[in-house]
């Protein structure tokens, strides 16, 4: 059975991402003093006096919204009151009760769910005698909370736990954890509510719509696979200061958790220079990667499909044969194959070669090609061992580490995916002098 669901709705700016980020106990949502900051749902697992339950953060909720992102939003955080087992409606003790927060708590009281009100803000004693200025929406209690300084969160914690349905532990499945990467409006969004079939994620052609690195949980084929959506990365010194700045960091750290990397490009403009640029972070970041090359609908020509292959091919050299996928997100068209070879690469991932056979492969590597001689010695590789999966890594004990060229260690990996595959990853080789060096 799933966790519970804990969702913090209230207005723009009444701290919600930081009460989030209080309780996650880490900085996971972007935090700026800025109306409609957040504007997706973001998600995120808490542990608390043996419960534990999934945490929504959500962008501000409008009860009249006026414009089309305002609408998106709303959307959004009608939705995840829809799933949520518990909500946590947060107020702003200094505003006292505004027009907006009257027309949030009857939406908040016709979904019937449980509900927690969180009087935010409450910074000292004062501020806390004031949230009894709440019982006026008949929502029960107030709890008078500072997101920002820590004080009432056991309080708030404790108040929601007593919502929380009984869950059944089950032993935790593996989960293959895939990131969703590319330039701004490029398609990243549009591509995973297509994967999902629904509308998970907010849709929009102004580039720069998605800020936060998005998670979602979804079952396919029978596994469980979470779906990071993230912001557009652009290159560095393109990098605004601030929420953008931000939303590249949330993008670095999306790959760092993953599995997979899918790399969206676009048909009109493919392989630009941010996308090498995302291509090598993932590279040096030892994970899977699948290009996806969207908008084809503009293209769809067979013959030009060869020569993008052929281009992806000679730029993405340090990435060998990975898998390239052509969609039209937009039409839904070729959004199977993109799981479909996601899943092939996570399986070459978690690929283990016996010892055994792994060290008379590398014999036969050394024998057909010997390493170069420097100053009259040679490398002498003495034992092979794969220690890890995901990403496979190889450990060589050798004589010398002075004695191992750079040409060689690549030619070691050219030979270890040629012997056994691994399409799609890169290689972790690691050389270990006797000794421990």
């Amino acid at each position: 059975m799933t966790k519970p669901i804990v969702a913090i709705i209230g207005r723009p700016n009444v701290g919600k991402s930081t009460l989030f980020n209080r309780l996650v106990g880490r900085r996971v949502a972007i935090v700026e003093d800025e109306p409609g900051t957040t504007r997706d749902r973001l998600y995120a697992d808490i542990s608390w006096k043996e419960k534990s339950f999934s945490l929504i953060d959500t962008g501000g909720l409008l009860a009249d919204p006026s414009t089309s992102i305002e609408q998106l939003i709303k959307h959004q955080v009608v939705t995840a009151i829809e799933e949520a087992d518990v909500i946590i409606f947060v107020i702003d003790v200094l505003d006292g009760i505004t027009v907006v927060d009257k027309d949030l708590a009857e939406l908040l009281r016709r979904s019937g769910k449980p509900l927690v009100l969180a009087a935010n803000k409450a910074d000292n004693e004062q501020r806390g005698y004031s949230a009894a200025q709440f019982y006026e929406l008949a929502l029960g209690d107030p709890v008078p909370i500072s997101a920002y300084h820590g004080t009432g969160i056991h309080d708030l914690i404790d108040a929601v736990a007593k919502h929380l349905p009984e869950v059944h532990s089950e032993a935790e499945q593996a989960v293959m954890k895939i990131a969703i990467v590319g330039r701004p409006n490029v398609g990243k969004s549009m591509l995973l509510n297509a994967i999902l079939g629904k509308e998970r994620v907010i849709v929009s052609d102004k580039p720069g719509t998605t800020r936060d690195a998005i998670d979602t949980m979804f079952e396919w084929n029978g596994e469980r696979v979470l779906l990071i959506d993230t912001a557009g990365i652009r290159r560095r010194g393109r990098i605004d200061r601030g929420i953008e700045r931000y939303s590249v960091d949330r993008a670095s750290q999306a790959i760092e958790r993953s599995d997979i990397t899918i790399l969206v490009t676009e048909a009109t403009d493919l392989l630009a220079a941010q996308d090498l640029h995302i291509a090598g972070f993932v590279s040096e970041a030892y994970k899977g990667m699948v290009v996806v090359v969207n908008k084809w609908d503009l293209v769809e020509d067979t013959a030009e499909r060869r020569q993008y292959v052929a281009d992806i091919r000679s730029k993405l050299k340090f990435m060998p044969d990975v898998p390239i996928v052509f969609i039209s997100a937009l039409h839904g068209r070729g959004i199977k194959n993109v799981l479909k070879a996601a899943r092939e690469v996570y399986a070459e991932r978690c690929k283990r070669i016996p010892t055994a056979y792994l060290n008379n492969a590398v014999r036969d590597m050394v024998a057909a090609h010997s390493p170069p001689s420097v100053r009259g010695r040679k490398l002498n590789i003495t034992y092979t061992t794969q220690a890890e999966i995901n990403p496979p890594t190889f450990v060589f004990s050798i004589n010398d580490k002075s004695l191992l060229h750079f040409s060689y260690e690549r030619y070691l990996e050219n030979q270890l995916r040629r012997s056994f595959g691994f399409r799609g990853t890169p290689l972790k080789l690691v050389f270990k002098q006797k000794g421990g060096q």
